[in-house]
């Protein structure tokens, strides 16, 4: 790949550094914008036609529903959820107060304990940190992007409310247009997010490229996105690999970057300890949100639509693209 000197890249990326460093972290899925291929996924285009996150009440009306409340266990009334506080949006960031936490995983949880009637106390972790610390009962749940992956399905249970998955971007002056193939990233520096299902994939699949006689890829993990971007502003990087919406949103800010393409779609849900009691009302709420048009509303607010399901299921097989 040519690189751009030093001094272009710098002035095609100074804008966004500045976005990044304030929102800290691209979410992964564990889950941007600029494609208009809303068809095939949606794109967090209608989010990006701003700057500003947008900030809709879109919960605290929601009532609550006594059916779905029901199925909680015994004498549960609160719970503790993990995020991974990042990313641009729609992932979960702060407004400008710096306390507020905001985001498309923040409405969703919000709401959905609007539906069971349950308080929330929301605690902070490392993405990397989060599914590991569910076993152990430090948290009673996780919500912060987590694609659904037959992997992780081994010691976590799931429930889905929306479809993200894996996608691509670069610079504008990469010959890259659509990676279809890993082998298409042989000798290239791959920047992404620690942890999340991006690295696993990436690290899984390393030996397609000495199998086919190249020079493997290079798997650079961050936990910040400000430093994701600064890599490839840099040239240490020549692709970022992330959340389909993410990277979506990314690319509509700032310029000089682009969009490749949607890589594996995935089923995105909440996390739970393996064999939680919790699943059953939480897919319950989750369904209430869809029957009742909240569900349609949040995705709108944060400019996903695409990435909308039509039924909420407990750890569904990872699919397959």
């Amino acid at each position: 790949m040519r690189r751009t000197p030093t001094r272009t890249r710098k002035a095609l990326f100074t804008p966004f550094i500045a976005i990044t460093s304030a929102t800290l972290l691209l979410t992964a899925c564990g889950s941007g914008a600029g494609s208009a291929d809303s068809s095939a996924g949606g794109t967090a285009q209608a989010a990006a036609d701003s700057d500003k996150i947008p900030t809709t009440d879109l919960v605290s009306g929601i009532q609550k529903d006594e059916a779905a409340a029901q199925l909680l266990p015994s004498g549960v009334t609160s719970l503790t959820v993990a995020v991974s506080v990042g990313g641009t949006p729609p992932g979960t960031t702060y407004l400008d107060d710096g306390k507020t936490l905001t985001g498309q995983d923040v409405d969703f949880t919000n709401a959905v304990a609007k539906v069971l009637g349950i308080k929330l106390k929301t605690e902070q972790a490392g993405f990397e940190a989060i599914l590991p610390a569910l076993d152990s009962g430090k948290y009673d749940f996780g919500a912060s992007n987590f694609g659904v992956t037959d992997e992780r399905r081994k010691t976590i249970d799931f429930v889905t409310y929306i479809n993200d998955g894996q996608g691509f971007a670069t610079r504008e002056d990469s010959k890259l247009s659509k990676v279809t193939d890993l082998t298409q990233l042989c000798g290239l520096n791959i920047a992404t997010g620690a942890g999340t299902t991006f690295e696993a994939t990436l690290e899984e699949n390393k030996h397609v490229c000495t199998d086919a006689g190249k020079k493997a890829y290079k798997v650079q993990t961050y936990s910040e996105s400000g430093a994701i971007w600064s890599s490839v502003q840099q040239g240490r990087s020549d692709v970022v690999m992330s959340t389909i919406n993410g990277l979506r949103y990314a690319v509509a800010h700032q310029t000089g970057v682009k969009f490749l393409n949607e890589y594996h779609r995935l089923d995105v849900g909440f996390a739970f300890k393996k064999g939680t009691k919790l699943a059953p009302a939480f897919q319950a709420a989750v369904n209430k949100l869809l029957a009742d048009g909240t569900y349609a509303k949040i995705l709108k607010k944060w400019g996903t639509t695409g990435s909308a399901i039509t039924k909420s299921e407990i750890s569904p097989a990872e699919l397959k693209n």
